[in-house]
């Protein structure tokens, strides 16, 4: 359901700003590009927020991000930015949660990131085994996604005890399980296109 909601948002804000885009194109006004990726070729927080409301995420960079010190000080600086945008939508509870939420799942995420891109894998095995992790690490990454969208738009953080004794339940697990393996193998979906695409750039 969740997952139904956020490509409804996408779709409802990429034909709106398209819409505007294409006028302000026609009249000699460069506007930017709001929706450049698909929400379901994002598996990490971090191409999932740089590719929804893309012109407002660059505003949030140079405008917040930058002055609060940028990649230096990047896990408090998540805080104080996705704290700002819940402000910013409305001051409701269940956005403040969605937001500390956001930030709680996205800290790891950047950790391990920041701890992987000094490994350097070689072997074939080595190779399969970190893509095998990278896509459990995506379908990890849409389900958090999910469950913060969730919290901060429908039922609120009341809901999360509710929630989560839906879902760890023995009736629960199964559909947890499935929504899992979906997000898996999604995941090495979005892989094998983005290896395509970066072929096809080669092969040019």
């Amino acid at each position: 359901m969740t997952k139904q909601v956020l490509n409804f948002m996408w779709l409802k804000f990429f034909l709106l700003w398209r819409y505007f885009r294409f006028w302000s194109l026609i009249n000699g006004i460069e506007a930017p590009e709001n929706m450049p990726r698909c929400i379901n070729n994002c598996y990490n927080l971090e191409s999932f927020w740089r590719n929804w409301h893309a012109s407002f995420n660059k505003w949030l960079v140079r405008y917040m991000y930058i002055p609060l010190g940028g990649t230096q000080t990047k896990l408090l600086n998540v805080w104080v930015i996705f704290t700002f945008v819940a402000v910013w939508h409305d001051l409701e509870w269940k956005l403040l949660s969605w937001a500390w939420l956001t930030c709680i799942f996205f800290i790891p995420e950047m950790i391990v990131k920041s701890t992987t891109n000094t490994l350097k894998v070689e072997s074939s095995v080595g190779k399969f085994l970190y893509r095998e992790l990278s896509a459990v690490a995506g379908a990890v990454t849409i389900t958090c996604l999910m469950v913060a969208n969730l919290v901060g738009f429908v039922i609120g953080s009341s809901g999360i005890n509710w929630l989560l004794s839906k879902f760890l339940q023995k009736e629960g697990l199964p559909t947890l399980g499935g929504m899992f393996i979906t997000f898996y193998v999604g995941t090495k979906l979005m892989f094998h296109i983005s290896d395509a695409k970066k072929k096809h750039i080669h092969s040019r």
